[in-house]
């Protein structure tokens, strides 16, 4: 039994998600520039101790961050031009000519209304010509040959040889876009420092078939003799979809990770932690028992549950790291097993406000919660509390006005932000959509469907309403004891 206190619950607190994607960046997609500064300096305003987003590695299929080609690697896209302009790598007109690009695409595939979607074709066609461009002025200037590079690579060895040969990386180019995206992360992640904001990452539970990490370590998966999965990843059907959850991801081959004292996860956990303060675990229920869904399915109805090695994993992390500043994401398929492996590791786990209103007794419900948890309103899952509210069952909305009173009726979003910082659990984590009191529109996904998702990104209600949003969540904050 781990007994000290989980680092991310060291003090009563509250935070904001907000994906990196979904700043206003300048070319169609947030980035580790001069907004994402602006936006912990908000966060700071409010009161926020934490700041929370999805995985951040290489984009996969549907643009998702849960199918990224890599564990270790960071995703291009968040590079800021106007840094590599800084740092002499780019030249102003390159940057103006990439925003050119950007106006001239970008403007198809905004929402009407208050804010925008993130344009992932277009922050391609804006961004690639100028990495090659930064490229070509980093190498010539001897840039392979710094003693920042080349620390760098000394640091990421464990992942980066295999990311070269995924990628097909020849002359360097993917090395470099990775050596840049950790310099921007830095600097970012010590302007939240100096701003006391803390970043809370992600760790997706499995890896997709068409990455780095399957190809470079094929015996740690369920593997047939010629490299398709044996089992698929998935969720049988729940609330979300009645045909369950297909990710298509291959199963782990645990006798392999054993032999390997589970060296491969350790590095990934110890990676994130580099990036980030505190790291939630997506689908910690994997960790002790995975559904196994036949090769070939075409939906998730038909699986097993399987048990999986997870205590001997973190055992193995926790002797490696010490003491682990993880959130298990416990949502789904909980049984008393998948409770007791999370607090013997002192684990928080997870509350969901918008699952609470379901029947008077909820487990949910916020005087049944621990101090040792993290409370959401919602998550990226989930609808916005407005489009939440609006989609309600009458029994149900009559039990949310009678437990948050008559205004939140009329204010579903801020009734349910006050009942998230009220509660008990050490952290309450506010999606910025629900500060923003936004509808089904911004909602960020919806599982279970391939397309569409992942796009929610700021517009004019951000910069309308921020300075009179922060004053408001941080009263709100201080009379609930979460910005000490």
């Amino acid at each position: 039994m781990i007994e000290s206190i989980n680092p991310v619950l060291a003090k009563r607190s509250c935070g904001v998600f907000l994906h990196l994607s979904s700043l206003d960046g300048s070319c169609a997609i947030g980035d580790l520039g001069a907004k994402a500064y602006e936006f912990a300096s908000w966060c700071s305003s409010a009161g926020f101790s934490w700041w929370q987003m999805l995985p951040v590695g290489p984009i996969g299929p549907g643009n998702s961050p849960y199918s990224s080609t890599s564990s270790f690697a960071g995703e291009p896209l968040f590079i800021s031009l106007e840094s590599l302009a800084n740092d002499g790598l780019l030249s102003s007109k390159d940057v103006r000519e990439s925003l050119a690009v950007t106006r001239k695409f970008a403007r198809r595939s905004n929402r009407p209304g208050s804010h925008s979607q993130t344009d992932y074709d277009t922050a391609r066609l804006a961004k690639e010509p100028a990495f090659l461009r930064a490229f070509e002025n980093f190498r010539l200037g001897g840039g392979f040959r710094s003693p920042s590079f080349r620390a760098f690579e000394k640091r990421e060895y464990v992942w980066l040889k295999g990311w070269r040969t995924f990628t097909n990386d020849t002359n360097g180019y993917h090395a470099f876009l990775q050596f840049v995206f950790d310099k921007q992360w830095t600097a970012l992640r010590k302007t939240c420092a100096a701003n006391g904001v803390k970043l809370l990452g992600d760790i997706p539970m499995f890896v997709t078939l068409e990455s780095a990490d399957v190809m470079s370590n094929p015996k740690l998966f369920r593997l047939d003799r010629k490299g398709r999965p044996e089992v698929l990843t998935g969720v049988p059907p729940d609330c979300f979809s009645k045909d369950g959850q297909l990710w298509g991801h291959p199963h782990y081959r645990w006798s392999a990770h054993r032999t390997q004292k589970f060296r491969w996860w350790t590095q990934r956990i110890a990676s994130s932690l580099r990036r980030f303060d505190g790291v939630r675990i997506d689908h910690f229920v994997g960790f002790h028992h995975a559904y196994e869904i036949p090769a070939g399915a075409r939906n998730a109805r038909r699986g097993q549950w399987r048990l999986q090695a997870g205590k001997e994993l973190l055992t193995a992390a926790t002797r490696s790291l010490g003491a682990l500043p993880l959130v298990a994401e416990d949502l789904g398929a909980v049984t008393p097993e998948v409770v007791a492996l999370r607090k013997s590791f002192n684990l928080p786990g997870m509350k969901v406000l918008h699952h609470a209103f379901g029947h008077d007794n909820s487990g949910e419900l916020p005087h049944h919660h621990d101090r040792d948890c993290v409370v959401y309103p919602a998550t990226h899952d989930n609808d916005t509390t407005r489009g939440w509210w609006k989609s309600l069952s009458a029994p149900s909305r009559k039990r949310f006005v009678r437990f948050a009173g008559s205004t939140a009726a009329h204010q579903p979003n801020e009734a349910m932000i006050r009942i998230a910082f009220e509660s008990p659990a050490q952290l309450a984590m506010i999606s910025l959509q629900d500060i923003l009191g936004l509808d089904r529109s911004a909602r960020m996904n919806f599982p279970g469907t391939p397309k569409g998702n992942w796009c929610w990104r700021l517009g004019t209600d951000w910069h309308a309403r921020r300075i009179a949003c922060a004053k408001s969540i941080y009263s709100l904050a201080a009379l609930t004891g979460r910005n000490g």
